[in-house]
């Protein structure tokens, strides 16, 4: 029985997967370069640490129409066949192994014509769940198939720039970080491993308009929050339970023990996915902005002055976007911060 590791992750709600040996590395989506003369699925370049990156957005490759891109967005980059390549997917989830015997090949449409199976090795059925796994030979390689001269011609007039193509509606701080990861990622990696290992790498998510730093170690994924079952006779900070691809997985609101106030009017939408000490919950956050790595020389002690509610739950505090943020201990929130997780109802 032949199985394969694949890297799954979601274009809108569908989820994909690829060969985990074919993916270099993967970061959140940066401002791209637009370029008029490519394929029409490449919708710009990116100066990926002095070597330019073609980044093709998986919608357009799929023959869907172009969706607006969002601060979350990630790309992966791809190296099949001597070529890399960025891909500009939705979210980006675990890896998984599946065997042959997962995979469904020949799935009957019903239809002798009009349908193009080339992007698909098959689709893995995985805990109720189907997955698309795609094919990097024609994903990468497969000529594009524009029906005619015109169509090609009115798709390269629109790009005239990456926010207008992608983000006709950005906000100017979001911007900005599409911006400044763009300029990131242009560095060279640092060759000097002791330099490297003294920083951290954080997520960075807003609760109330204040700004907090997550270990990204800790982080499994960002996701939107669709049905949530409440939870009769449950704690405040019990939210209720979200189905996560067939897994259970507690809401929890870190606002309770970090003394913010709690809007139980308001929708919840975003959540982080975090694992601590084997303990798996999700945390309601307002936004994610950017993932970042932070140098140890730059954690500044708890301030004093800090709220005393906070004090025990924060690391230590740095800058991000001319506003200082907050890095939070997970670990000790879920021993010390009276927030049971798995309390029966």
């Amino acid at each position: 029985m032949n199985t394969k590791s694949y890297l799954i992750f979601n274009l809108h709600d569908i989820q994909y997967g690829i060969e985990v040996n074919l993916v270099k590395e993967i970061f959140l989506l940066p401002e791209l370069i637009p370029i008029t003369e490519a394929p029409t699925d490449i919708i710009g370049i990116l100066n990926l640490r002095e070597k330019l990156l073609p980044v093709m957005h998986l919608d357009l490759r799929l023959g869907n129409p172009l969706t607006r891109c969002q601060i979350s967005d990630s790309i992966i980059v791809l190296d099949y066949d001597n070529l890399q390549i960025g891909v500009i997917v939705t979210a980006v989830h675990e890896v998984q192994e599946i065997s042959s015997d997962m995979m469904e090949k020949d799935i009957d449409y019903g239809r002798s014509k009009g349908i193009n199976p080339l992007f698909m090795l098959g689709i893995a059925k995985i805990d109720g769940n189907a997955i698309i796994l795609l094919n990097p030979e024609a994903l990468i390689r497969e000529p594009n198939q524009v029906k005619n001269l015109s169509e090609a011609s009115d798709n390269k007039k629109i790009i005239n720039s990456f926010y207008d193509l992608c983000c006709p509606n950005a906000t100017l701080k979001e911007r900005s970080i599409f911006r400044r990861r763009a300029e990131y990622i242009q560095q060279p990696i640092l060759e000097n491993i002791t330099e490297k290992t003294e920083e951290i790498i954080l997520a960075i998510v807003s609760l109330n308009g204040e700004y907090f730093g997550l270990d990204l170690q800790t982080v499994r994924e960002f996701i939107n929050i669709g049905d949530l079952t409440r939870i009769p006779c449950c704690p405040e900070h019990i939210l209720g339970n979200i189905n996560l691809r067939g897994e259970i997985v507690t809401l929890v609101n870190l606002r309770t023990c970090l003394n913010l106030p709690t809007n139980s009017e308001k929708t919840i939408s975003k959540a982080v996915v975090v694992e601590v000490d084997d303990l798996v919950a999700a945390l309601p956050i307002d936004q994610v902005f950017d993932v970042m790595y932070l140098p140890q020389k730059n954690i500044n002690p708890v301030p004093i002055a800090i709220e005393s509610g906070k004090q025990n739950y924060v690391l230590g505090t740095a800058s991000y976007a001319q506003k200082i943020f907050s890095i939070l201990d997970l670990s000790k929130i879920f021993l010390q911060g009276n927030l049971e997780v798995n309390e029966a109802a």
